[in-house]
């Protein structure tokens, strides 16, 4: 049988750090706004014992500060958030229906013809409706992910999310620090 610690333990650096930490998982998930990250923050940053870090963590559920003489159960990361269905059509061209690719090759073949057309004379500058209209059929029938890479899409939407929420984390860390 495993004793539990004591919550009058004074707690080291490390252990804040830590609290930060999770505390900031915790706001980066939605569960805190940042005016609760900011209160919570600057108690955990106050704290002296093991129970007034709890206190700070009480209605939340894991991760919580880490202790050093405490061994830590394995935590599994949380799982992604499921994607939005995709539009009828799922990554890029390996997985195209041959009408997309029909689209997506006629695209720039319309509009190299309707430069020419127009450059050597033989046609009116409305001819260049014909690409415009084709991008725009492709689009309608399949939406905006007929002719892009889907994942190198959701790759860098995610990478912007995760630049905005350490920007936040950041942000409210050194307004915590300026206090």
């Amino acid at each position: 049988m495993t004793e539990v610690p004591s919550p009058q333990l004074r707690i080291s650096d490390q252990n804040r750090e830590s609290a930060l930490s999770a505390l900031g998982e915790h706001m980066t998930a939605g569960r805190l706004d940042i005016d609760e990250y900011g209160e919570r923050s600057a108690r955990i940053t106050a704290a002296k014992t093991r129970g007034e870090l709890g206190e700070v963590f009480a209605d939340l559920p894991a991760p919580h500060p880490r202790y050093d003489d405490v061994p830590q159960a394995a935590v599994a990361p949380p799982p992604e958030p499921a994607a939005a269905p995709a539009p009828r059509s799922s990554g890029g061209p390996d997985n195209w229906t041959p009408p997309q690719r029909f689209v997506a090759a006629i695209f720039p073949l319309t509009l190299i013809a309707a430069i020419a057309l127009i450059a050597t004379g033989t046609l009116a500058w409305p001819i260049i409706f014909l690409p415009i209209g084709v991008g725009v059929f492709g689009k309608a029938m399949w939406g905006h992910g007929w002719n892009h890479d889907e994942q190198h899409r959701r790759r860098h939407d995610r990478h912007l999310r995760d630049r905005e929420r350490r920007r936040e984390l950041r942000d409210s860390y050194r307004r915590e620090l300026g206090r």
